[in-house]
């Protein structure tokens, strides 16, 4: 018998999609090949909602996670996907905006909350930023650096291990190709960056289909 699965990716302007005018994002892919395949007649029904927020923190996961859960539960079956850290590690004006301590403690708050709906969780890494951007203060006023990418993936790459939980490795895919697979503002992914995570992605939701 057929269920219904609801998919909840929670993140940033990478989870939305921004800087995608072609394809609109990983997300939208999937949500688009989720479709299809159940308008084939041989899967489960499996809504993806994407519910990423440009330019938030882990902060604003805590505060919205235990909402968007109750609001989106299938009695079918849930998987949550956590998309965060890009903005974390983000200095302005002298200040981290979340350090990793605090971030270490907000996505294990939010493991908890998505814990009383499922076992399904996959945490997300970071993507490394383009050279050109890499320790430079950019227009909004943000710096990062890929030495600290590396520092709050490991946080992730941790959590993931002692809890039980899934971990996607977009860092390693980008690596090689990072200048190629991203937009001009060194951040954000191009329509061919977000492509390749989709590709990576699908047989993940495969298994639920």
């Amino acid at each position: 018998m057929k269920k219904t699965i609801y998919g909840l990716f929670f993140g940033d302007s990478i989870t939305y999609g921004e800087y995608d005018g072609v394809f609109g994002g990983w997300v939208d892919i999937l949500k688009r090949y989720a479709l299809q395949k159940y308008n084939e007649g041989n899967s489960n029904e499996l809504i993806l909602f994407n519910l990423g927020i440009g330019g938030e923190t882990t902060e604003g996961l805590v505060r919205r996670i235990p909402h968007e859960m109750a609001a989106r539960n299938s009695a079918e079956g849930n998987m949550v996907f956590l998309g965060y850290g890009a903005n974390d590690l983000a200095v302005k004006d002298g200040t981290q905006m979340v350090h990793p301590e605090s971030f270490k403690k907000n996505i294990l708050t939010a493991l908890h909350e998505a814990k009383k709906y499922t076992d399904d969780i996959y945490l997300i890494s970071i993507l490394p930023f383009s050279k050109n951007v890499d320790g430079v203060v950019v227009a909004s006023g943000k710096r990062r650096t890929n030495e600290d990418v590396l520092v709050y993936n490991q946080i992730l790459t941790d959590i993931a291990l002692e809890n039980a939980c899934s971990y996607i490795d977009f860092y390693k895919a980008y690596s090689a190709d990072k200048e190629v697979l991203l937009s001009a503002d060194g951040v954000h992914p191009n329509e061919k960056g977000y492509g390749m995570m989709a590709e990576i992605a699908i047989p993940i939701i495969e298994k639920y289909l």
